[in-house]
């Protein structure tokens, strides 16, 4: 099955509430989505959402690195000769990971149809299913609150706590939705890089002396202040999980060398798609460090992606796949 042509087209879909983070705000869910030709007749699917804040790429860097860089190179190859594939994918264009991961997951997509067996199969077929947590977005405490109870009544048992924002109102935020949605509810603290080291230690501190039960804390520090992340760890009871800080396996291996976090979350976006998050997976795996599988905000398209690698591996445990 060869690769005849590389589309890409546009999607964008209005939000129900505005997601807020300590690292943006956004209405509107707008992504890539990248459909693979084949000269079998068969169509592989993957989207890219731009996540500058993060990745740094645009809707207008993706479709480009794609249309510029990826395609010349990927047209003629052969879907059955993944690993080949793959390479050329990895090799035509630096960085540019939520491209990659677009055209990954699409290449992905060919090779199960081209076996008739489903991804998650082909990877591990760990189990059949898993259950994400919801997010509440970073507001004032009483509209999270509000949130979270909303949320509880939809019939979500996991609640993972957007903060970072106003570390002075974080600790009530978190008081607050511990109350209103008491003990039954597992929460999840993300401070999407928001604190620095001393805030982090005196926040989770705080929160563990209140008994409020939290789960994890997931990166507490700027991605790049990986030994500050381990002096945080250090420092409290509470995992840590570290999210933005993990990239690459190179990301990985550091942090599991340096003790920095207890879980890893994996994100499609940051390792430039399954093979990416395969190999991060490996690691893990050698290193009995479970992994979480998170995702941007993207449609159901590449978080069905996602959910198949989740299902595909023992390794991860928990997932944060809610946006659709």
């Amino acid at each position: 099955m060869k690769i005849t042509a590389i589309r890409t087209g546009l999607l964008s879909i209005p939000l129900r509430k505005p997601f807020k983070t300590a690292l943006r705000t956004l209405e509107r869910q707008s992504s890539i989505v990248v459909a693979i030709d084949t000269d079998a007749g068969k169509v592989g699917w993957g989207e890219a959402p731009p996540t500058g804040a993060v990745t740094g790429e645009s809707l207008g860097s993706i479709r480009g690195a794609i249309h510029e860089f990826i395609a010349p190179r990927l047209i003629g190859q052969e879907v059955e000769n993944l690993e080949v594939t793959l390479d050329t994918l990895d090799r035509a264009v630096l960085k540019n990971t939520s491209a990659k991961a677009a055209v990954d997951m699409a290449i992905y997509d060919l090779f199960g149809k081209r076996f008739g067996v489903p991804v998650y199969r082909l990877l591990g077929g760990a189990r059949t299913k898993t259950e994400t947590d919801l997010t509440i977005s970073v507001n004032s405490p009483d509209e999270m609150v509000a949130d979270a109870r909303e949320a509880v009544g939809r019939g979500f048992r996991i609640l993972k706590i957007k903060v970072g924002r106003e570390p002075a109102t974080d600790i009530e935020r978190l008081r607050k939705i511990r109350e209103a949605v008491g003990a039954g509810v597992v929460i999840r603290v993300d401070a999407n890089q928001g604190w620095n080291a001393r805030e982090a230690v005196r926040i989770m501190r705080t929160l563990e002396a209140a008994h409020l039960g939290i789960e994890l804390v997931e990166q507490p520090l700027p991605a790049h202040d990986v030994e500050g992340m381990k002096h945080v760890r250090d420092a409290i009871e509470t995992p840590v999980l570290a999210d933005e800080s993990v990239f690459s396996p190179l990301d990985a291996a550091k942090i599991i060398a340096m003790k920095a976090a207890d879980y890893l979350n994996i994100k499609l976006m940051k390792t430039g798609g399954l093979r990416g998050a395969l190999r991060i997976c490996a690691l893990a795996e050698t290193n009995n460090i479970e992994c979480f599988m998170g995702c941007m905000i993207e449609s159901k398209l590449s978080v069905t992606a996602a959910a198949h690698l989740a299902c595909a591996r023992n390794i991860i445990t928990r997932t944060d796949l809610d946006s659709p």
